[in-house]
């Protein structure tokens, strides 16, 4: 049965005692019953109704080994179990000693779905090995990726306030702004930088709880709290957080409970001066779904806009990587073209340089233009924006002043030729038509002129710088 304390309140049920009329306590049983109840009623006094409520109350006692000294406190839950563990033990540990001097440590452990207090009595160290404590939550593990750090980031013009914006939130003085919200569309480096924050944030505080999942995780441990019953607990772990970071979530439009609470914990960690960190492939005025409350949470901060990593970026990534590998070689040419055409996210850009380097070790075989575009097809395919020779045909008259019709006539003048001759190996390098159709454009020519242009130009381009350039700023025109 349970025994009532009476210090203020109408009657409280404190959980001391679960015999039966056959099982009567021993005077050890009762001398420990008695001591909870004494610190129970301290705690209460102290911590007040609702925390002592929340996480006291429900505390029941267990096994005690006389020998080792060692009380087990058992809670509904490994969460309860864990969340006391961290915060109370030494509370609990001193008062335990005030009252019975045997008592030298707690152990904490979960026993979900315990109707009845257990029996308090002596037993053996294997017997109490079965209730040691239970590890942490999985849900708020740090799990955070050790090559994403801000070491690793590489700046560039398409990054650099975001880089800025997340450095602040991870330095030990006070950001001026809170949520930072960070802005991208896949595989820009917004995933990269809030794990570089985790790291530099636990660096400069190592005793700060940190906490980053995605919005699909968070929606999922939500649910999961409410059906288990443990939502208070789930609410206030967030709630505790030194640092919260939350990636994808446009993932939590539509989901009004979710956002509710999430809504909550970011007020809640505002208004005690914590740091929020979230991120999205779109602005906060763009998440279709989402009450206005929240999008107006979201927007207070700082939203930091990730573009699209420039060709310059894309070649130092390359380079940068390339750089921590000794025993292959990729040369220019291959580097340039890998930046050039794998533009669409730099998660696609470094897998694909991996790729070529994995199948190339592999097979012994030499890393070439012609064995990127074998071998990493899919994704080029993927990558390439759909050019037409129509397109690369209008860009070279207009780059060198001539006539759209002077690609399709039979005139061999340099000023004439030369840039025709361009626009071939243009559209061989920049669309999947082959020789003939290409000679097709160009006024019915066979595929040997196609193809002696091709390398031609690419020849051209080796020794003179001028043609070069010229080349370079036709593809970063088309390309853009």
């Amino acid at each position: 049965m349970a025994e009532t304390i009476n210090s203020g309140d109408k009657d409280m049920s404190i959980n001391v005692t679960g015999f039966s009329e056959q099982d009567q306590p021993t005077g050890l049983q009762t001398e420990l019953h008695d001591a909870w109840q004494l610190i129970c009623s301290g705690l209460r006094r102290d911590l007040g109704a609702q925390i002592f409520g929340q996480w006291i109350k429900p505390i029941k006692l267990e096994q005690f080994d006389s020998a080792k000294g060692e009380l087990n406190l058992v809670l509904p839950s490994e969460f309860a179990a864990n969340w006391v563990r961290e915060r109370y033990t030494e509370r609990l540990t001193m008062a335990w000693k005030a009252h019975i001097s045997d008592v030298s440590t707690l152990r904490f452990s979960a026993k979900a779905g315990a109707a009845r207090i257990a029996q308090v009595k002596r037993s053996s160290a294997a017997d109490n090995a079965l209730h040691s404590g239970s590890t942490p939550p999985a849900k708020f593990r740090l799990d955070l990726d050790p090559r994403m750090t801000f070491e690793e980031f590489l700046p560039g013009h398409s990054n650099i306030l975001a880089l800025n914006a997340a450095q602040k939130m991870a330095d030990a003085e006070k950001p001026l702004f809170s949520p930072l919200y960070l802005q991208s569309s896949t595989g820009q480096g917004k995933t990269h930088l809030m794990h570089a924050i985790g790291h530099a944030y636990r660096a400069a505080f190592p005793g700060a709880r940190i906490i980053y999942m995605s919005a699909e995780r968070f929606m999922i441990e939500f649910v999961s709290a409410m059906r288990s019953n443990e939502i208070m607990e789930f609410k206030a772990a967030l709630r505790e957080a030194d640092l919260l970071m939350i990636d994808d979530v446009q993932f939590i439009v539509g989901k009004n409970s979710t956002q509710e609470e999430f809504l909550h914990t970011v007020d809640s960690l505002i208004s005690q001066g914590k740091r929020v960190v979230v991120a999205a492939d779109r602005a906060p005025q763009a998440l279709d779904g989402v009450d206005q409350r929240l999008l107006s949470r979201l927007s207070m901060g700082l939203v930091a806009d990730i573009q699209s990593a420039g060709l310059e970026l894309r070649r130092d990534i390359l380079q940068h990587r390339l750089k921590k590998i000794s025993h292959q070689t990729v040369s220019e040419d291959v580097v340039e073209f890998l930046a050039r055409t794998i533009s669409r996210n730099l998660r696609e850009l470094e897998g694909g340089l991996n790729k070529l380097l994995a199948y190339a070790q592999l097979t012994g075989r030499e890393i070439t233009r012609d064995l990127a575009e074998e071998q990493l097809s899919d994704i080029l395919s993927a990558c390439r924006r759909r050019i037409t020779i129509d397109e690369i045909q209008r860009t070279v008259c207009e780059y060198y002043r001539l006539e759209r019709n002077e690609m399709s006539s039979k005139r061999r003048a340099r000023a004439v030729a030369r840039p025709r001759q361009v626009a071939m190996y243009l559209a061989k390098v920049m669309t999947p038509r082959s020789y003939p159709e290409i000679g097709r454009k160009f006024g019915g020519r066979d595929h040997s002129t196609v193809i002696h242009a091709v390398k031609l130009v690419e020849q051209l381009r080796g020794e003179d710088s001028e043609m070069d350039n010229d080349v370079r700023m036709l593809l970063r025109q088309l390309e853009s």
